[in-house]
């Protein structure tokens, strides 16, 4: 059930994310410094599709960051948004800092091996 409930939220999150990062500028939420929600939106994103997934480590590092560099990417098509390379930093690190949370909480919570 506890997997379901990550799974459902690391999409929605992840839905949010696009939709704030090529809505137009006035339709961005605004919660903090651009870099603090940058960092931290792919913090989150990335805990929780880490622990969506616990078994495809590198599938969720590749979706997450890969996701940040794309939709840094995709807001120079956009009339109002500009992508640029800091930006793409900051949500690349935070993505990783994310995975990297997850990687940490599912081995702490992992069964451990029996000894011989």
């Amino acid at each position: 059930m506890l997997r379901k409930i990550l799974i459902a939220a690391a999409w929605a999150i992840l839905a949010v994310i696009v939709f704030a990062t090529l809505s137009p500028i006035g339709l961005r939420p605004h919660l903090a410094s651009v870099s603090v929600e940058r960092f931290g939106a792919f913090a989150t994103v990335g805990l929780l599709f880490g622990l969506a997934y616990p078994r495809r480590f590198w599938l969720v590092l590749t979706l997450v960051v890969g996701t940040a560099l794309l939709l840094e990417a995709m807001q120079r098509l956009t009339p109002d948004r500009h992508g640029e390379i800091p930006d793409a930093l900051v949500k690349f690190v935070g993505g990783a800092f994310g995975v990297g949370m997850s990687f940490v909480l599912n081995r702490l919570r992992a069964p451990a091996a029996p000894s011989r």
